[in-house]
Parts: C-alpha cells; structure tokens; sequence
C-alpha cells in the first residue's frame, strides 16, 4: 500500500546496559529506535526468542479462518489470487494479479505479537514490489494499521486509525525510518508487529524500526496485502499477550 494523505489505495543483553537504556529511552521519545542500536542489544525474533505460547494462524488449502477485503473498501475484488503453495503447503501465495485487497483473519485479536515470514518472486526488470501486513484493522478494512514493505526498502508503519471523536487520523512513520532493513526480492524477510495498548512496534529482520504510540483501536483484524506483486508468507503466528 503506498502512501497517501488520505485512505491509501492502500532482551536484550549488553555489556554497556545504562548506554543502551539511555538510548533507547531517547529514541522512544522520537518514537523510534535506530537499527543500531538494536543490532547490538540482540537480533533474535520474538518467536526465535521465546517458541513457546504461539498460535499458528497460517491458512490451509481452503483458506477458512480467512476472507478477502477490496481496497480501497466498498471497490470491486478482482480474480481469487491467494492459495497454498501447491508444492508447500507450509507456503500462502498471493499471484498478484487479482488486484489491490487484504487477506484478513475472521478472528479479532488485541494485544499481541504477530510474526511473519515474506518473499517477493523476483522479475528480471520489474521495480516497485509493493505489499504489507495489517493488524487491529477493522472488518471493512477502513481501519487499517500497516507494516509496509518494498524491495529492499521501506519498513515502515502507516495507516488509518480510529481517534477519540469517533473519526480517524492517517498516519506515516516512514520519514523517522533511516534504516531500510527490508531485503530484496527473491530473499525472506522476518518481520514482527507488537501490538501493545495503543502501541504498535515493529521489528524487521533484527531490529525496531519504528514504533505508533496511538492506535486507537484496541483489537482488530490480522492481515496481508496484495498489490500487483507475487509474494510468499510463511510462519503466520501469533502470541497474545496477557
């Protein structure tokens, strides 16, 4: 889902822990960590750090538990183009040629952290692969929460979320990214969203990127976008939060 000002067609160890408190306390107060900084705290996933307690919401052959949104919502959905991997069945695919929508789960969830795994297919000479993954979205998808994802670029949070009046406030975290963790086309990303409180903080391939302070919506939907690219998701999971 690419960026625009309105709804969008879309534990660490150290052997320094009062430097690295210190700097991480002063990147929350931007709403960022730099990769940096991360990098030497510990690179491990959440689900590599701690297996245990994960739910694995990967789709079967028939994708139930799962349902198809248009975006922008209310447009037309194109041709069915999300099934299992036909030689994987470990494997979602998204052809990306049945239009722009989102793959969400039935099933709300709140506090949480999501985990993933994606690749894009590789195209001699195409540019702009283009995709993302949601939560705490609404069942139409107008409330959105997105993990956006490029090639070799990007990483960043943005989206639509309810606010206090009973309206909505976009919002882009991608000009506090300066680290563009996502890896090209053809290699897998491991990417993590926490959602916390009104607090969503994502991870990308072993480190915060950024975090949003105000989600205003305190459970939703769980998702993936297609967007004209084929891309892979693996190792869906999530582990709720108490």
């Amino acid at each position: 889902m690419r960026f625009r000002i309105t709804h969008a067609s879309s534990r660490r160890n150290s052997s320094q822990p009062g430097t690295w408190l210190f700097a991480v306390a002063s990147a929350l107060a931007i709403g960022t960590i730099s990769a940096s900084a991360a990098d030497n705290a510990g690179a491990k996933s959440a689900l590599e750090s701690d297996p245990s307690g994960w739910t694995n919401i990967q789709p079967g052959a028939d994708l139930q538990g799962w349902y198809r949104v248009p975006v922008p919502p209310g447009g037309k959905l194109g041709r069915e183009q999300w099934h299992v991997d036909a030689n994987n069945s470990a494997v979602l695919v998204c052809d990306g040629d049945g239009g722009h929508d989102m793959l969400l789960t039935k099933q709300e969830y709140g506090d949480a952290i999501f985990h993933f795994e994606c690749r894009y297919t590789k195209v001699e000479g195409k540019t702009g692969y283009n995709s993302g993954a949601y939560v705490r979205n609404s069942a139409d998808g107008a409330i959105w929460h997105q993990a956006q994802f490029g090639d070799a670029k990007d990483g960043f949070l943005f989206g639509e979320s309810p606010t206090a009046d009973g309206k909505k406030k976009f919002f882009n975290l991608k000009p506090r990214v300066t680290d563009n963790r996502v890896r090209p086309a053809g290699e897998w990303n491991v990417i993590e969203v926490t959602a916390r409180g009104p607090r969503l903080t994502l991870w990308v391939n072993g480190a915060v990127t950024c975090e949003f302070d105000a989600c205003g919506a305190p459970k939703g939907h769980v998702g993936v976008e297609g967007e004209g690219y084929r891309i892979e998701f693996r190792n869906l999971k999530i582990k709720e939060l108490r």
